[in-house]
């Protein structure tokens, strides 16, 4: 596994002007470069703990996790990366307190909401998509999650993808059982089965894989996020927690996807 970090224990507002003329050397090497990533994915962590840092509840961290993606997605715009796709919520997330889990469903409402009236969603014509086994929501949150979904559905220049009551296993799981279905229908034979088939029948149906998965927050594991599109991409370890993480920490992190030779298994 190839591993890289970043460590930004020091504030970069003490050394702004540096700051600020790194950053844009950094913007304009990879911009030159040329070869920029069409799908980044992001396992946003550490909120929590940050929140925790600065002795606030847990959902101070998350409001602020909601707003670093506002920035990343920018960022994303900015470098033309057209696909972006995060781990909001998985399954296993459900286990967390009550107070926890309402505070973040609360939130993934109001979220789901201002994106349906962003001017920016509308002006780039960004698309989300909600991933993951939306039945398991509050019908408040699943009612906006697809409101979402409807108000964006005609756009394709930029895609937000948003893993919500999201695992990789239950995503395969899922596909494995509509497939069934199909066999059992007769639209397809079990002969027809490979992996551009099983490709159709994910949540997303033939998505792009993503190029580059970064996680914050320190920790080195994937933990059930995307696990069957993500066999070839480059992964990236941060030593940050999501609020956090910088531009100049996502500049570095693509320099460096240009650096690496790609093999996909050759």
């Amino acid at each position: 596994m190839l591993i890289y970090r970043v460590i930004s224990h020091i504030p970069h507002i003490l050394f702004k002007p540096v700051y600020d003329l790194y950053e844009r050397y950094l913007f304009e090497r990879v911009k030159a470069n040329g070869r920029i990533p069409k799908h980044v994915a992001i396992i946003m962590d550490g909120n929590r703990r940050w929140a925790r840092k600065l002795e606030k509840p847990p959902w101070y961290g998350h409001l602020f996790g909601s707003k670093k993606l506002e920035e990343i997605l920018e960022w994303c715009r900015e470098l033309s990366i057209k696909t972006l796709t995060v781990y909001a919520f998985s399954t296993e997330n459900f286990k967390r307190s009550p107070e926890e889990v309402n505070a973040l469903m609360n939130l993934f409402e109001q979220k789901f909401k201002e994106l349906v009236h962003d001017e920016r969603v509308h002006k780039y014509g960004i698309r989300v998509n909600v991933i993951g086994r939306k039945e398991l929501l509050p019908e408040n949150v699943r009612k906006a999650a697809e409101e979402a979904e409807r108000a964006t559905r005609k756009y394709s220049n930029y895609t937000l993808n948003i893993a919500l009551a999201y695992g990789g296993r239950s995503e395969i799981v899922d596909a494995i059982k509509r497939i069934v279905d199909d066999i059992e229908d007769g639209k397809i034979t079990k002969e027809d089965i490979d992996e551009e088939l099983l490709k159709k029948y994910l949540y997303i149906p033939n998505m792009p894989d993503p190029d580059i998965v970064i996680r914050t927050g320190g920790e080195i594991r994937i933990s059930n996020f995307l696990l069957y599109q993500i066999a070839y991409s480059e992964l990236f370890f941060v030593d940050v927690y999501f609020p956090e993480f910088r531009k100049i920490d996502f500049l570095r992190i693509i320099r460096e996807y240009q650096k690496r030779e790609r093999r996909f298994g050759k």
